[in-house]
């Protein structure tokens, strides 16, 4: 099997292990940088071109595709779709993830547990919107940000009118979300493939900040997930259609509650902290349905 990995940097943690784990099972991997990709759309018959030449022919691909760049990513994505491969997450689900607003707005339709999360566009409805999500201290998030950048922690209406002023005169989309405060600074990383979770960690924020992420000093250890996080962690993947998914949950008074959705989780702290080969379930996944795929097109 061949198998193609979208990815700026061929050093990077988790495209090496991707290669690796592709390799020990017998396929062949290709890393190849997204940006370098370029297109032919026709009608009869799609291409994709790279560094001068025309790509072969490839029976997967897993994306790792920036936030920064998921406008062409999602293109070339679509590109290879409409080739005939067999892509891990597919450019919706992808750009469906990258915009917290639309992805809370699908799974609020379906039940989802979420924290109170308010939009709006008008600088009139700054104190409405601050009340709506229960008030100070509460939490401002760009609607696209990876890694904790672009959220900010508010502890008082003032301050949360301030911030939120600047961003909207910034024409920066933003949302407002309650502050989980029993929480106490932790959240749990859920790794999904397929129909269930790989492996679970649980982050800290360390004292002076309340973001868990490990890019922001966060400390990681594994976790035993209840029936229901496991439950609520691969609905919500499959409700935003990915595949491979790091589902970020707190735990609150009122049951698990999403607070994000990654569709290019890395594999560095989840694989480090948990001992769980994720790379290569990830790798069988993808050998089940290109086996399934094929045998469904040989059916036909």
């Amino acid at each position: 099997m061949k198998v193609v990995i979208l990815s700026r940097k061929h050093d990077l943690y988790s495209t090496q292990r991707l290669v690796e784990a592709a390799q020990q099972r017998g396929h062949q991997a290709d890393v190849i940088d997204t940006l370098r990709c370029y297109m032919s759309v026709m009608s009869s018959r799609p291409t994709i071109h790279y560094k001068g030449s025309e790509l072969s022919h490839y029976d997967a691909v897993i994306p790792r595709i920036g936030a920064s760049i998921t406008f062409y990513g999602a293109a070339v994505i679509r590109q290879l779709e409409m080739m005939g491969v067999f892509c891990v997450n597919e450019s919706v689900a992808i750009t469906r993830a990258r915009d917290k607003l639309r992805s809370f707005q699908l799974l609020s339709k379906k039940e989802v547990g979420l924290p109170i999360t308010g939009f709006a566009h008008s600088l009139d409805e700054i104190q409405d919107l601050i009340k709506m999500v229960g008030g100070p201290p509460l939490v401002i998030k760009f609607l696209e940000g990876t890694q904790g950048v672009g959220v900010i922690l508010v502890e008082t209406s003032k301050a949360a009118r301030s911030v939120i002023e600047a961003f909207l005169g910034l024409k920066v989309n933003i949302m407002v979300q309650e502050y989980i405060k029993e929480a106490a600074g932790a959240d749990i990383r859920c790794l999904v493939v397929g129909d269930r979770v790989i492996a679970a960690m649980k982050r800290q924020a360390k004292s002076e900040e309340f973001r868990a992420n490990l890019h922001r000093g966060g400390k990681a250890a594994p976790v035993e997930l209840t029936a229901e996080e496991q439950s609520m962690a691969v609905r919500v993947a499959q409700i935003i259609g990915l595949n491979v998914a790091g589902v970020d949950i707190v735990r609150s008074h009122r049951g698990p509650l999403l607070m994000e959705i990654n569709a290019s989780p890395g594999l560095e702290g989840i694989e480090k902290t948990t001992g769980i080969d994720v790379a290569d379930a990830i790798m069988r996944f993808i050998e089940d349905n290109v086996t399934r795929d094929s045998k469904l097109s040989h059916d036909r």
